[in-house]
């Protein structure tokens, strides 16, 4: 094998690494449509569809790509939507907190965040009623949280989670 064809064939990491500039590629393309067949993948890129699917299947099994149904919470007009910012009461830490609110279903996104507060949640529910009880059973008189102030939607102009995982060597 001539160095110029060694330097094509991609490292044993390389298939299943998001940085890889294909594997970009089949990400920013599966972001569009996580249903786009393998064939138009490799159409597109100019690539066989045998690369795709074995560059897709490495990137699942490394944990590097994860494909799901997303759902926009303002396109299926849920009743009630809002970022909730917490301060966390000491003892209890941020991640324990998270990990509590973690579990329910109505907690759709959870981060850890420096500044006016601890975590910042996302709370979707289908009604108002709903809403309400989840704070009031889950947030207030909660041993664990100290103060919430909670952000409601009021209009969505963009929505778009990216891949971004710095792959440890």
């Amino acid at each position: 094998m001539s160095p110029r064809q060694a330097a094509l064939v991609p490292k044993p990491r390389a298939i299943a690494s998001p940085d890889d500039d294909l594997n970009r590629a089949i990400i920013k393309m599966l972001q569009e449509d996580g249903r786009l067949p393998y064939k138009d993948i490799a159409t597109a890129l100019k690539v066989s569809e045998g690369t795709i699917r074995n560059r897709v299947q490495s990137m699942k099994q490394s944990g590097a790509l994860k494909i799901v149904a997303l759902t926009d919470p303002m396109a299926i007009r849920y009743k009630a939507d809002a970022m909730i910012g917490i301060k966390v009461a000491s003892p209890a830490t941020p991640r324990k907190v998270a990990e509590r609110l973690s579990l329910y279903a109505e907690v759709v996104y959870v981060l850890w965040v420096s500044g006016r507060y601890d975590l910042l949640i996302e709370v979707v529910c289908d009604s108002s009623q709903s809403f309400q009880t989840f704070i009031e059973n889950h947030c207030f008189g909660s041993d664990d949280i100290d103060q919430i102030e909670v952000m409601t939607g009021i209009e969505m102009f963009k929505n778009q989670f990216l891949l971004k995982r710095q792959v440890l060597q």
